[in-house]
């Protein structure tokens, strides 16, 4: 046990300081395309027409792997942070612009009325009324997202100190030792599973108005089926 917390001094980094490394270069890219997310996908949604091309260019960056990304923009920003922060905010666009569209457009129109009724401008009427009714549908992109940039930060371990918990990985094949790939793998995928847990308490913090023990489909709750009536009492 004691070595699996031993780390090799060319780290320069503590556990938990890896641990901080990699929430930080994780969660800031997320934060980063959900800021960038909000104002495109009213775009989305106010110009219909905007929204396919959008899309398509999204998933075509994020078809562009990883490696490939980080390599290409060394050249820009040098072995730093923000060569691995920038893909994983480039990625998490594919997943947020549609959550949020998706959940904006979900809106029913009789809201929208009374919300223009009582002198609301669309940009209000988006952040007032729009995106908080589509919370649900948005978290559900942001658990996504967060998951995904979680488990890709690890690839920042090939332009040195940048990928956190995966230079435990490269570490572990210098100094063959096996457990530090164990610790790498088993602290991303709790650091994941935590940080889905706490968006999950987030949304029900905001959305008070959702019936619990419910299935969600966009931000509207579709109530459980009924239980079937025993035989004896059909009529």
């Amino acid at each position: 046990m004691n070595r699996f917390f031993d780390l090799p001094s060319d780290l320069q980094h503590s556990w938990f300081g890896l641990i901080g490394l990699h929430l930080r270069e994780a969660l800031l890219p997320v934060l980063a395309g959900l800021l960038v997310s909000l104002p495109i996908a009213q775009l989305c949604v106010r110009f219909r027409w905007l929204y396919p091309p959008v899309l398509g260019l999204t998933t075509v960056l994020y078809a562009v792997p990883s490696l490939a990304f980080i390599v290409f923009l060394i050249d820009y920003t040098g072995q730093t942070e923000l060569t691995v922060m920038i893909p994983l905010a480039v990625y998490s666009l594919v997943v947020l612009v549609p959550a949020i569209v998706d959940g904006v457009r979900a809106v029913p129109q009789e809201t929208l009325a009374a919300a223009t009724a009582m002198g609301l401008g669309p940009v209000r009427r988006y952040f007032q009324v729009q995106l908080p009714i589509a919370v649900p549908a948005i978290f559900a992109g942001l658990r996504v997202a967060t998951v995904s940039s979680i488990s890709l930060v690890s690839v920042g371990m090939l332009i040195g100190n940048q990928g956190a918990l995966g230079n435990l990985l490269n570490d572990a094949n210098i100094y063959h030792r096996p457990e530090l790939a164990v610790n790498s793998v088993v602290t991303t995928a709790a650091l994941a599973i935590l940080a889905d847990a706490a968006l999950v308490g987030v949304r029900l913090l905001l959305t008070p108005w959702m019936p619990r023990g419910t299935r969600r489909r966009g931000p509207q709750a579709e109530p459980e089926p009924a239980a079937p009536a025993p035989k004896d009492a059909v009529r």
